[in-house]
Order: structure tokens, then sequence, then C-alpha cells
């Protein structure tokens, strides 16, 4: 049987063929402790381990000590927002995020606010921005994080990062961004864009699951974390844990093949986004979410009025592999709190495809996705008109 056209690469990617490459060797050969210090195979693994940290340090403008090694974004986004507001207790209590943020965001906000923090959520305009004077607002004395995603794992929205940062730091309040979906795909500059913590991930750049990590400002300022596992000491007592050295060598690996393509590949997707989007647009009540320049280059999110979520994404199917939404949460059937978050109700919500497009698709598949899709809507039209 013939399998779909997968476009739901802001859920996850195929891990390229160049990074498995990478990877093998330490499965088997190179399959050191990296914390074994007393011979080769430790030193091995260590020094594999630490070209990666230079690899991605290098990716955001860091430095390699400042990169903490985690198992996700997830993770990295976890140790971010409950180790400040751990460490940073005696300053104040209050935080702030947005109302488009991912799970992995505002589901750790909603448990400080269990042990007495203070979360002010956001709101984004209809186009998915957040306005800095919205945010300015919001920041008092008692502030000690902001948290503000890079790019919208939905609806593929650039938030201001470098302005953001700026308003922090002027108000000495540190900066946390999850580019999960940015990296490799935008530039990325934690000096020039006053980041404090980013938390970053392998498997939406073609690169492996179960590897992230966490920049972690030291120097102007120097961000102080309290750590959320414990046992061991590992990554400067941040993140204990065995090093995952395979997944590591990878995630490196993938970062450089995205940052060293990364001019012509958005060029590159960023035509067979508008590919899609031309048909597309042509039909009644088809709607674009989020901002249509500010975006991801392989993001098209649309809503559909007039027909049926479900029933879409089931027809869509047997062609192509779509989201109706953050494949995080794909299995609630719940409308998409960030299409909430742009003024949507509950059925055009609902009645939204997330495509999100990627290095190995082509323009022949796209333009069978645009023919699928279109036929699809107008049989359920029909069907709904009955």
């Amino acid at each position: 049987m013939q399998r779909p056209i997968y476009l739901d690469c802001h859920a996850t990617t195929p891990v390229d063929p160049l990074v498995m490459a990478a990877m093998l060797p330490y499965f088997t050969e190179h399959f050191g402790n990296a914390a074994s210090s007393g011979h080769l195979y430790g030193w091995e693994a260590d020094a594999a381990v630490q070209q990666a940290r230079e690899t991605l340090a290098c990716a955001i403008g860091a430095a390699p000590e400042e990169i903490v090694f985690t198992s996700g974004a997830t993770e990295a986004n976890n140790l971010a927002i409950k180790g400040v507001a751990e460490a940073y207790l005696n300053k104040g209590r209050h935080i702030i995020t947005v109302a488009t943020e991912h799970s992995a965001v505002l589901d750790p906000c909603r448990y400080l606010q269990t042990l007495g923090f203070d979360v002010t959520v956001l709101p984004v305009q209809t186009d998915g921005l957040l306005a800095l004077a919205t945010l300015e607002r919001s920041l008092r004395p008692e502030t000690i994080l902001v948290s503000v995603m890079a790019a919208n794992n939905e609806i593929g929205v650039l938030q201001p990062l470098a302005a953001i940062g700026a308003l922090c730091h002027e108000r000495q309040v540190l900066f946390h961004t999850d580019a999960a979906q940015a990296i490799g795909k935008i530039p990325l500059d934690v000096e020039a864009m006053n980041i404090d913590l980013m938390s970053l991930t392998a498997h939406k750049v073609y690169g492996p699951k179960g590897v992230g990590a966490l920049y972690v400002r030291r120097r102007n300022p120097r961000v102080q974390l309290a750590p959320q596992l414990h046992g061991g000491g590992h990554e400067r007592g941040l993140r204990s844990g065995t090093l995952y050295v395979p997944q590591i060598v990878g995630f490196a690996k993938a970062v450089a093949l995205a940052i060293a393509a990364m001019p012509q590949e958005t060029e590159r997707v960023a035509k067979l986004r508008d590919r899609l989007w031309q048909p597309l647009s042509q039909l009644n009540g088809i709607g674009l979410n989020g901002h249509p320049t500010k975006r991801l280059a392989g993001n098209l999110n649309i809503s559909v009025a007039g027909v049926d979520g479900q029933a879409l994404l089931l027809g869509l199917q047997p062609v192509v592999a779509v989201s109706s939404g953050s494949a995080c949460s794909s299995k609630s059937i719940a409308p998409s709190h960030v299409l909430e978050a742009l003024g949507h109700d509950n059925a055009l919500a609902s009645a939204s495809m997330r495509f999100g497009i990627g290095r190995f698709n082509t323009e022949q598949e796209i333009d069978r996705v645009a023919e699928c899709a279109i036929a699809t809507i107008q049989s359920l039209r029909q069907v709904a008109r009955v």
C-alpha cells in the first residue's frame, strides 16, 4: 500500500541519512560513557559530546559551556521555567508567558500557580504576534521571567525576539524562548537577541527523537537555575543522567546541516508552501492562520469554513499525513488553544489543517496534496448542503 505524503514536519521530521551515519559508530564502536574518565572509551564519548556542544553553541552565538543537554525541548522548558522560579524566589514570584505557547510551557506555568506563583498569560493579536506594548505593561518589579516562543508550532508565527529580549534586559527580567521549531530554520543569536534561556530539540530538524538542549546564559547576567533532576551531577549539576552520546552527536550533525543549507532551503520550502496555498486560497471560506509573512517558511495553517474538522482530516488521510493542531495534543478532540487565541470560534478552530513542509517534499507531492485537499473540501461541503 502506498504511504501518504508526509506534510507534518512540525510534529517531527525523518532522520536525515547523514545524521544517521554520524550516529551509528556511537552505538557500537564508540559506545563509552562520557562520564567515564579513566579510559579510552570514555574519552572518545566525552570528546564527541564536547564537539557537539561546540557545534550547537556556534549555531546560536553561545559559548559551549552554556549548553546543557536534556531529553528534549519539553524537559528544557521545564528546567528553564521551574528552575528559574525556584532559584529566584527571593526576587519575585511573577512569570509572564503567552496564550499561544506550547503546553510544555503553559503546563509548567500552571503547576507553578499551584505553588503560589503569579502567572500572566498575555493575549496575541489576530495575526498571532505579541504586541510589545502589552508585554511592557505587564512587567512588574517582582517579574522574574518572560517566556515567549520563537516560532509557533501550529501557525508558524515568528515572534520579535530581539525586541522582547531588549525590553526584558532593560527591566532586568530573564527572557526564555522555546526555539524547538526555530533552530536550523531561522537565524538565532542569543547575544543580539538578549536571550537568557533557550530550549532546543533535535527531532524537528531531521535529528533523532529523545535529545534536546537548554542554553543557559553565564554572563551579563549569569542565570541561576535550580536543577529538576538529581543524581550524579552531570551537566555541571544542572541535569543529572548519563548522556545519550549517539543522539547528542546526531543532534549536532542535524543542526550543522540545517544551518549550512538554511538560505537555500528556506527559499525552496517557501516556494512549495506558496504553491500549495495558491490553489487553496481560491476556494471560498478558506482562511490563513497567523501572520502572512512573519512565519516559518514551511508552515501553512488554514481554517476551512463549512466543514467538519474530523471529517476533513479523515478525508485527507489516504493521500497526505497532516495534523489538525499540535501533535503533542492531537489525541484530544478539543479545538486548538492557539487558534482560539487568534479569535476563532470552536467550529472554525476545529476545522483547521496544519501543513508542515520539509526537506524531502517535492513539487509533485505538493500538487497532489492541493488536488486532494480541494476535492475533499468540495465534497464535504456538498454533503453538508444535502
